[in-house]
């Protein structure tokens, strides 16, 4: 495996992430026929043959005629992909099991249209109707984006990518490898139908909470087709989630810290995770503020985007 390995980045030039900007030189393009120009090869050939068989002068002008397009073709293909410029673009963090989305821009320095452009990452099943062809204006450029699987949480990188041209007979496929450097941060994945944020004294399961009011908040349940419209939390609904109710008494919370020692002792790592994912996102679409606590770290309360990233990251490069 080692051997091949070794022998796959000598032939390719690829032994890893690259920084950017990556540029596509003539020694980084590979050239081949398509499965179209290897029939088209052969037939020329039985052309050739049958032409010197039988003297036939018109059946050499429209041999060398063809050749000669096809071999035209050769070169095109190869200038469609030299002197492009690769550079990472964004890759929004996600949560597992939703697929991660990397953005890749590609840019154009010559005065000539890149024409029939296909992106992917290597090794992909050939599926031509899931890989949208694109073009590069002459001069410009254009971003577009690699969606990879996500299966754990964590830190995942931009895998080694294909860029492929069959322009312009489809008779060859002209193609180049590279590996920006670019990872995504990956979420863990919420639980489904786990209990909801529970708010009030330290007894609670995960929070402890503090505050005064009649009209404090006090946690989300499940709705009830009885319960007052103005309780509904819409920000959940409007998300797409599930319809929850707020409830307020006296004794809520203005603010609740979610502890990981509190959790049942049974739970495994990754169940935890899922639960405290789970009641990080409903105390944030409740927009109250929450702190978390986890072995080694101590977030304080707070609310916001940016809180919400720094528990969501914590919890997902827990341990």
């Amino acid at each position: 495996m080692g051997l091949r390995a070794s022998l796959h980045r000598w032939l390719f030039r690829v032994s890893g992430p690259e920084a950017p900007p990556i540029v596509l030189g003539q020694r980084r393009i590979f050239v081949l026929p398509t499965r179209f120009g290897l029939a088209l090869a052969l037939t020329l050939l039985i052309m050739l043959l049958t032409s010197i068989n039988y003297t036939l002068s018109l059946g050499f002008a429209l041999t060398f005629l063809i050749g000669s397009v096809a071999w035209i073709s050769i070169h095109h293909a190869f200038r469609n992909l030299v002197g492009l410029s690769i550079t990472p673009g964004r890759a929004d963090a996600v949560f597992c099991g939703n697929p991660a989305q990397f953005g890749v821009v590609l840019s154009n320095p010559a005065l000539r249209e890149r024409q029939g452009l296909i992106l992917f990452p290597t090794g992909t099943p050939d599926t031509p109707g899931d890989r949208q062809r694109f073009d590069i204006a002459a001069c410009g450029s254009t971003s577009q984006i690699v969606r990879i699987p996500t299966g754990h949480r964590g830190w995942i990188s931009l895998p080694r990518l294909t860029l492929e041209t069959r322009h312009p007979l489809g008779l060859i496929r002209a193609w180049s490898l590279f590996q920006p450097d670019a990872r995504c941060l990956v979420y863990p994945a919420p639980e489904q139908d786990g209990p909801p944020l529970p708010v009030g004294g330290p007894a609670a399961a995960g929070l402890g909470g503090k505050g005064h009011g009649q009209d404090d908040f006090a946690g989300l349940r499940h709705h009830q087709p009885s319960d007052a419209p103005r309780h509904v939390a819409w920000k959940a609904v409007a998300r797409g989630g599930p319809w929850r109710t707020k409830e307020f008494d006296g004794s809520g919370a203005r603010h609740v810290h979610i502890h990981w020692a509190h959790l049942p002792a049974g739970m495994g790592l990754e169940a935890r995770l899922a639960r405290l994912t789970r009641w990080v996102l409903e105390a944030d679409r409740a927009g109250i503020d929450y702190g978390l606590s986890l072995p080694g770290a101590d977030i304080p309360p707070g609310r916001g985007t940016a809180h919400r990233h720094a528990c969501l990251t914590r919890l997902a490069l827990f341990g």
